[in-house]
């Protein structure tokens, strides 16, 4: 208990046989499995599923190829983890704990005056929804994403009470045009496909917005010097182990890819952490 004392995940009062121990600041905030603003779920599954992945990393450095459920011709990794329900919540609770700090920042820092709808493509369990329109209550709300997350996103929405504000969609969003929407959203969608896909999705999304319109990435941007984002450049790393060609990428790519297939002008904006949104306009 004193070791967690000392690392800053619990605090004390009194000492020895008269102490009494609870949660730090930070433990009380990320760490509680009650709260929104948990993040333990990317630690659970590190733990539980990437971290022997990456024993593999010599070879998937030498090879070029995942090291995940899609090893040896298998499917690949959304497949795998969307036919088993286990493992699709908690890879959804994992990506909702890393990127709420993000979600909140941008619900509470992005402009939303000029707009009156939102889509979040690969939205997951509705969360990045959910903080838009409580933070722009003159906002509705789309969570876009393949049939078995609806649940998920339903259930979510309910327990928050915003059935009205926040609608469900299921689709394949490589096979299906974007919902119509005044803003558009990708959180942590971009990075596991290669350039080809990306360009896709970024079309897509601009051909659904109207003019004025904005599509938002977060993203671990990585700086266009490459040198000083480490998280970003590891999570570009893990894409190599997780996906066929998915990478990390930075500002400076995103702008050339939104301005080949129209966009007018992007801008880059800091969230939390190593994370950042960067804007497109059409």
């Amino acid at each position: 208990m004193d070791t967690l004392v000392a690392m800053g995940f619990l605090r004390r009062t009194g000492i020895k046989e008269n102490a009494v121990y609870g949660n730090s600041e930070d433990a009380e905030i990320f760490l509680d499995k009650n709260k929104p603003s948990y993040v333990g779920g990317m630690l659970e599954m590190s733990n539980n599923r990437l971290y022997h992945f990456w024993n593999n990393l010599e070879e998937g450095l030498k090879t070029g190829l995942p090291q995940n459920e899609s090893k040896g011709g298998k499917s690949g990794i959304f497949e795998a983890l969307y036919a088993d329900q286990t493992q699709l919540t908690a890879f959804l609770s994992a990506m909702a704990g890393i990127q709420m700090g993000n979600f909140m920042a941008f619900a509470n820092g992005f402009d939303f005056s000029p707009y009156s709808s939102h889509c979040d493509m690969g939205g997951a369990g509705a969360h990045f929804s959910a903080q838009v329109v409580l933070n722009n209550p003159h906002m509705y709300s789309i969570s876009f994403d393949l049939p078995p997350v609806a649940p998920v996103a339903l259930n979510n929405i309910k327990a928050m009470g915003l059935e009205d504000k926040v609608g469900v969609r299921s689709g394949d969003f490589f096979m299906d045009e974007f919902p119509k929407a005044d803003v558009i959203t990708m959180g942590n969608v971009l990075h596991d496909w290669g350039t080809k896909e990306k360009l896709l999705l970024i079309e897509k999304a601009y051909r659904a917005l109207p003019d004025g319109g904005a599509l938002v990435v977060i993203e671990n941007i990585i700086d266009d010097n490459r040198s000083e984002n480490v998280f970003g450049l590891l999570m570009s790393l893990n894409m190599l182990i997780e996906t066929d060609e998915g990478f990390d990428f930075s500002a400076a790519d995103f702008d050339n890819w939104a301005k080949k297939v129209g966009f007018r002008t992007t801008e880059k904006m800091s969230l939390t952490g190593p994370s950042s949104a960067v804007i497109a306009y059409k």
